[in-house]
């Protein structure tokens, strides 16, 4: 059995500017980070007893005999794509709900391609892992999502990524002294709007409103250069941020009109006069988990009036995918903590 941890992620500053659309003609950045809630897949051999080949086992239980009759669409293409011919059981767990706005389905598939990679007896590093992924969603099966979420599931850490028109990808880890980095964390609020959705559908909606949203994602942009400079600043306190990161929802907002409704207006209001300095969604739209940038004094003010709402603590994960049980013989093997690099 081979069992993959893959994390989470909050994206802050730049997102909508990782999609291919706009890579190829401006470049993109983000700036976000992994966090400590993941997403688990084991993968083991299924021995051949059963009237199926496959089990796939996540919010459904799929028994079938060919990678055509599969439903899960990543388990489709990675299967495909990987070239799997043996019987295989997958299992998925995960810390938090699906549909939530933190790439859950990126980390799925990052996660799945590192168990069937140490499965053949091979690791694929981060830059790998992170690049076959993209090229999965996007170009196998062809969903409109962005290159960001891939990246912080298959690295981890706190991260500066930029998308080179050329097709490069750069992930730059963000410096910061341990307390500057205590500081900041201890800003953030992170709560359940109670809403999901499928975010694919604002997405898509984002990528055909480019042309004509360019200034606002040139300004999305910008500010990411804007928040590594406030971070970098240490007179400056780190809830500050939250005034930048109010500026980007607000911009982010007019990218398609299901960005936001009525429910998420509310929340985001409620913390913004509770105290919050500013804050966003953390999915394409629609729904998810909300982050807020709140100064220390003003914290309990703020999960007072957010009480109603799911509060999660995290840290930030500075691994990023791993194997972290490695039996590829089904018993006697060994239990691992190896990196996907």
């Amino acid at each position: 059995m081979i069992i993959s941890r893959t994390p989470f992620r909050i994206s802050l500053f730049g997102g909508g500017t990782d999609y291919p659309d706009w890579i190829r003609e401006h470049g993109g950045s983000v700036l976000g980070m992994a966090i400590d809630k993941y997403c688990y897949i084991s993968v083991r051999p299924l021995p051949p007893f059963f009237d199926h080949k496959h089990r796939i086992v996540y919010s459904l239980i799929e028994l079938v005999r060919e990678i055509s009759e599969i439903r899960h669409p990543a388990v489709r293409a990675v299967f495909s794509e990987m070239g799997v011919t043996g019987g295989l059981e997958v299992h998925h767990d995960a810390d938090l709900p699906a549909r939530s706005g933190l790439g859950s389905s990126s980390s799925f598939t990052v996660g799945l391609l590192n168990a069937l990679t140490a499965m053949g007896g091979r690791r694929m590093s981060k830059a790998a892992l992170g690049a076959e992924a993209i090229r999965i969603e996007q170009q196998v099966m062809c969903e409109s999502v962005g290159s960001q979420d891939q990246i912080w599931a298959a690295y981890g850490g706190f991260n500066r990524v930029d998308f080179h028109r050329e097709g490069q990808i750069s992930v730059k880890p963000i410096i910061l002294g341990v307390e500057r980095r205590r500081e900041f964390l201890d800003s953030l609020i992170l709560v359940f709007s109670g809403l999901s959705r499928f975010a694919t559908e604002v997405a898509a909606e984002k990528i055909r409103n480019i042309p004509r949203n360019e200034n606002r994602l040139l300004a999305i942009q910008g500010m990411v250069d804007d928040a590594m400079e406030l971070l970098a600043d240490v007179r400056e306190p780190a809830h500050k941020l939250g005034e930048l990161l109010h500026e980007s929802w607000m911009l982010k907002r007019g990218l398609a009109d299901r960005v936001s409704n009525d429910r998420l207006d509310e929340i985001y209001d409620t913390a913004i006069a509770s105290g919050a300095s500013g804050g966003k969604l953390l999915c394409a739209g629609g729904g998810g988990f909300m982050v807020f940038l709140v100064p220390p004094e003003r914290q309990s003010g703020v999960r007072k009036a957010l009480r109603g709402l799911v509060q999660v603590s995290f840290d930030i994960d500075d691994e990023g995918s791993r194997i972290m049980v490695y039996e590829p013989n089904g018993i006697g093997g060994t239990r691992t903590g190896a990196s996907g690099s």
